[in-house]
């Protein structure tokens, strides 16, 4: 059974709509990566997932009857990071919304941070100011956050801009994980490289006013495609196994460019 379920939901602003309907459902473990052009309308499909934003037309359906349990982490540059917070109590947010408002966290609200804080290997970080954390390891605090509030579908809004390869790869892989937990993943990338080894259905979105182009890697990846939504010559090839993207230089006949 699916856990949510987009039925012709137009999403937009000031009843303005971004994007024409789209149709899509996530079942448990399911990971799906949202990619296309900065600016394209990734986050507003997301914000409209997670009830941020309402849809201007069509529904937001829960099969089981109840909303599922979302865990959210934002994009790094909407992160205040003017609060004295260890990365423990930035962890141990995740619980607030199951806690309840007005009470305090108790022993099981401490043991499932500390836990979290484990799963994403910074259990060491615990008593360290979040602002004094690197990039990677504020990311890794902000996942931790999310698995606290012990989520059905976790979404993620560009979790490796700025990080190097390596740190973009352990990250990926981390998030990967999750899928089998039969956590739902869904991840906002703007870097088509960055999850076309990982996700396993893309929601390609081209841009405003554009239909949103949804399946599996193998129907989404293709030079085709690509090329006619980012306007330049774009190769898709297949080396060891693996899905390798690269922008090809018109009037070259020379190596071509990996993005």
């Amino acid at each position: 059974m699916n856990l949510v379920e987009l039925r012709q939901v137009v999403v937009g602003y000031h009843h303005e709509p971004l994007l024409p309907a789209i149709d899509l459902a996530l079942a448990p473990g399911a990971f799906l990566g949202v990619v296309g052009p900065n600016g394209s309308g990734k986050t507003t499909i997301i914000r409209t997932m997670l009830g941020l934003n309402q849809p201007l037309s069509g529904s937001i359906v829960f099969p089981a009857r109840r909303r599922p349990r979302f865990g959210y982490v934002p994009q790094r540059a909407s992160v205040d990071l003017t609060f004295p917070l260890t990365a423990f109590e930035v962890t141990l947010m995740g619980r607030y919304g199951l806690i309840g408002p007005g009470r305090q966290p108790k022993a099981r609200d401490h043991e499932r941070a500390r836990t979290a804080l484990t799963d994403v290997g910074c259990d060491d970080l615990s008593g360290r100011p979040f602002h004094a954390l690197s990039g990677g390891q504020r990311q890794r605090v902000l996942v931790a956050r999310a698995l606290a509030s012990e989520p059905e579908i976790l979404v993620l809004d560009e979790p490796t801009t700025g990080m190097d390869l390596p740190s973009e790869r352990a990250m990926l892989d981390l998030v990967s994980s999750f899928t089998s937990r039969q956590i739902a993943v869904v991840m906002v990338s703007h870097q088509l490289g960055a999850v076309s080894d990982y996700a396993l259905e893309l929601a390609l979105v081209p841009g405003p006013g554009q239909h949103v182009e949804i399946g599996s890697r193998k129907e989404i990846l293709t030079s085709a495609r690509l090329t006619r939504i980012y306007g330049r010559p774009i190769a898709v090839r297949s080396v060891d196994g693996h899905a390798v993207i690269f922008v090809e230089h018109e009037c070259d006949t020379g190596p071509v460019e990996k993005v």
